[in-house]
């Protein structure tokens, strides 16, 4: 609810309802869903599953700096189903009942390529979807990410813990850009009642990566299948915690239409070293193949495990998908977008 101070006195007014039809008793208008950042991994696979529900009708606005149309292929033309071309940075005028913000590029060597993008997309792109949800009373989720914990103190790590993050390294344009858009977040449901969701969303894999982006599993996997070694940043010690998309997914659509504002950790809390995921993909891709070790980037976190208690508790949501489940899936996907056909394992 929004409180207004004026004359000494406080009124509250309600966010507007997104359509006089949501709650006509003779007609049941669909829902109307916008994915910003939807072409990308994650928004694609959150677009097939609401598109599953035949109530949703569901718009995607993206860039396509790191996403692609044809992750989306499958949708284009459907009834349901709308593609804008559309850069958060800039409003964008739409009537919808919810908004998945995921716009923002994730892999460090998109978010470190054009760091002042990135942290324009992180703020003022969510001041636009902030202010898209004021106007038309939408409920808005952010995924937010762990790297709003930066190099952590705290391990595993909770959402009460605030972080351990260099405002001023090459990192920061992500990592702090994070930190501000919850804080923009949490403003906004403040001042203006506005419906929020805060999804903090670690390290994410699966079909749809893309090949090159620097992400370790794309990287290991993508190094396998083209024989060549696979490069473990010193000095191998530190852990990553590894969810499957679909796994994502599900956690963030049962946020989105649960009754708390979080922010909520989603990821798997298996644990495993850099040298153990590089160990694990030689065995279930290449067995032959090189580990070498290279230099590390600045600011790499020693360890990254989130503690999901949390999710458990108020969301009833937990991973289900392996490690070793969920590479052989997306070694599939990348075989055939390298053109080396299925695996015969």
């Amino acid at each position: 609810m929004a409180t207004n101070s004026s004359n000494g006195t406080t009124t509250t007014k309600p966010p507007p309802m997104p359509s006089p039809l949501r709650n006509s008793k003779f007609f049941q208008s669909n829902m109307r869903i916008l994915v910003t950042g939807g072409a990308g991994f994650i928004g694609s696979h959150l677009v097939d599953k609401l598109m599953q529900n035949e109530k949703n009708e569901v718009i995607v606005a993206d860039n396509y700096f790191t996403g692609s149309k044809d992750n989306l292929k499958k949708w284009i033309g459907h009834p349901r189903f709308e593609l804008i071309r559309h850069d958060v940075t800039e409003p964008l005028l739409v009537e919808v009942d919810q908004i998945y913000h995921l716009a923002c590029p994730a892999s460090p060597i998109f978010y470190k390529y054009n760091p002042v993008k990135t942290i324009k997309t992180n703020v003022i792109g969510t001041l636009n979807m902030l202010g898209l949800a004021k106007r038309v009373g939408a409920r808005i989720l952010l995924t937010s990410t762990s790297e709003v914990y930066g190099d952590p103190l705290v391990h595993p790590q909770p959402e009460s813990y605030w972080g351990n993050v260099n405002p001023i390294g090459v990192r920061s344009c992500y990592d702090e850009g994070k930190r501000v858009a919850e804080t923009l977040m949490f403003d906004y449901h403040r001042q203006h009642g506005i419906e929020i969701r805060i999804a903090r969303i670690f390290n994410t894999y699966g079909p749809r990566m893309n090949i090159d982006d620097g992400r370790v599993v794309s990287n290991f996997i993508a190094q396998a299948l083209r024989g060549e070694a696979l490069t473990v940043q010193k000095p191998g010690t530190q852990t990553r915690s590894f969810c499957y998309v679909s796994d994502m997914v599900e956690g963030l659509m049962r946020l989105m239409e649960g009754d708390q504002t979080g922010p909520i950790n989603i990821g798997n809390p298996g644990e495993f070293t850099m040298v153990e995921l590089a160990e694990t993909v030689k065995e279930l891709i290449k067995p032959d193949v090189e580990i070498k070790m290279v230099e590390n980037t600045p600011d790499d976190p020693k360890q990254r495990k989130p503690d999901i208690s949390k999710a458990k508790e108020v969301l009833g949501w937990e991973p289900k998908v392996k490690l070793r489940e969920g590479l052989p899936l997306m070694e599939e996907d990348f075989r055939l977008r390298l053109g080396l056909g299925v695996s015969r394992k």
